[in-house]
């Protein structure tokens, strides 16, 4: 089993087709997103300021056994994220599960997996190191914290296009790699096995091949299992939410008006959790089932143009684009926090804020002030990436239910008798959901 696996950064929407088209330019890597490295006061009109170190694509690396076939940003860091890993353990008792009863089925010997996946501790208990311990296995990495949009491009590239080895497997969480091999790499596209994604997004882009009739292979949809929906989105953010926030802005959430931009799973953990605090919440949401429940639950549904100069925190949690536009960055007030839940980074119009009139402030790692003309400064969290997996860790208990879930997919598709599935999206069979349960349930 090979494997390779790079750390996203959600850059791309749907109907976006530039990045599967070409590379982006360094031009263009300059206007439209900047390393997280990269800092001071600067304006988006005066050019760059050169990173504050040196890119790990232009590093010679080697690990012990001598091989290059990586790329991450210290692999002498390998012993401290093999004790990550083991902390991480502790409390994944479905994926330990799973990892012993493999280890004697073995049931994707033979499978060759590409992977475009956030990196962490908990997903590298998959029998995956994370990066600064995986190089030292032999086992190809490409990531690390504070890839640029040309980067991120790069590493799926590396990953796909390798001499001597052509993936049958994709296992992949915005839909990002899937694309790329599709667009680029159309042969190992038609050639795959299987797909498995994790991602509202990436399964959005999966149904849109479907519906084309350009979907070659079956796929599966993680994000809409029972165990994916009820736990990782729902859970998971009700947690990380607030670390998040905490770490990055030190906020005192008691009395704070807050607006949540839709009523999902994800916003229904980061609503719950805001008012735990004492946070006066109301919701935005187009979907009438889920306005209900809103109001159901005690929160005010409103229409974010109706509110926004009232808000101190303004949170995405829709996976759509353009929620938050420039005419409502322009009317919130001096100090608002704004920040994104959501899968894709285009729920809040960062773009648009790469002006000649606005000034950008590094704060401190993933806090930047966008100050206006007449001085009046939004607080904008990690760029408008995902607030939990940017500027938190997330909670292992729960991503050891959605990585054996993930990993169960890979099973399911790759051993399935011919003639099973076609070239569909699937869901994941709910008999595996509750067994993976009842392996995290155990003492």
């Amino acid at each position: 089993l090979k494997l390779l696996l790079l750390l996203q950064i959600q850059f791309a929407n749907a109907e976006d087709k530039q990045e599967f088209q070409k590379y982006p330019t360094k031009a263009g890597r300059r206007s439209l997103s900047r390393s997280i490295s990269q800092s001071s006061t600067d304006s988006y009109s005066s050019g760059n300021s050169s990173d504050d170190e040196t890119s790990p694509r232009e590093k010679a690396q080697a690990n012990s056994k001598g091989s290059s076939d990586f790329c991450v940003k210290n692999v002498k860091q390998a012993e401290f994220g093999r004790r990550e890993i083991e902390i991480a353990e502790q409390d994944m008792s479905a994926l330990i599960s799973l990892r012993k009863r493999a280890q004697g089925e073995k049931p994707l010997a033979g499978a060759k997996i590409v992977g475009c996946t956030h990196i962490t501790a908990q997903t590298a208990v998959r029998h995956l190191p994370p990066p600064l311990s995986l190089s030292p296995t032999g086992v190809p990495v490409f990531a690390w914290k504070g890839e640029s949009e040309d980067d991120f491009w790069w590493c799926i590239d590396r990953c796909v296009n390798t001499e001597g080895w052509q993936a049958n497997m994709i296992l992949d969480d915005g839909g990002d790699l899937t694309h790329w091999v599709y667009k680029k790499y159309p042969s190992v596209f038609k050639k795959a096995q299987g797909i498995v994604e994790e991602s509202v997004t990436g399964v959005h882009r999966l149904y849109q091949l479907s519906k084309a009739g350009k979907l070659c292979v079956p796929a599966m949809n993680v994000n809409d299992s029972v165990t994916k929906q009820k736990f990782d989105n729902l859970y998971c953010c009700r947690e990380s939410i607030l670390d998040g926030l905490k770490r990055t802005t030190d906020v005192m959430f008691g009395g704070k008006q807050v607006v949540v931009c839709g009523y999902g799973e994800v916003g229904k953990g980061c609503c719950s959790a805001l008012k735990a605090l004492g946070a006066i919440v109301c919701i935005t949401e187009i979907d009438p089932i889920c306005a209900l429940q809103g109001c159901m639950d005690g929160f005010r549904v409103v229409k974010l143009n109706e509110v926004i100069r009232q808000m101190d925190l303004v949170i995405t949690c829709t996976g759509n684009k353009n929620v938050v536009t420039r005419e409502q960055l322009d009317r919130m007030k001096n100090g608002c926090i704004v920040c994104n839940m959501g899968h894709s980074n285009t729920e809040i119009d960062v773009a648009s804020l790469r002006s000649p009139e606005l000034t950008w402030e590094r704060v401190r790692s993933q806090v930047d002030h966008v100050i206006w003309p007449d001085g009046k400064r939004v607080v904008l969290l990690a760029e408008g990436r995902l607030l939990n997996l940017s500027c938190s860790t997330v909670p292992t208990f729960v991503l050891s239910i959605t990585a054996t879930t993930q990993a169960l997919a890979l099973i399911e598709l790759f051993n399935a008798p011919e003639g099973r599935y076609k070239q569909d999206v699937y869901l994941l069979p709910k008999k595996m959901g509750k067994t993976m349960e009842e392996s995290q349930m155990a003492p």
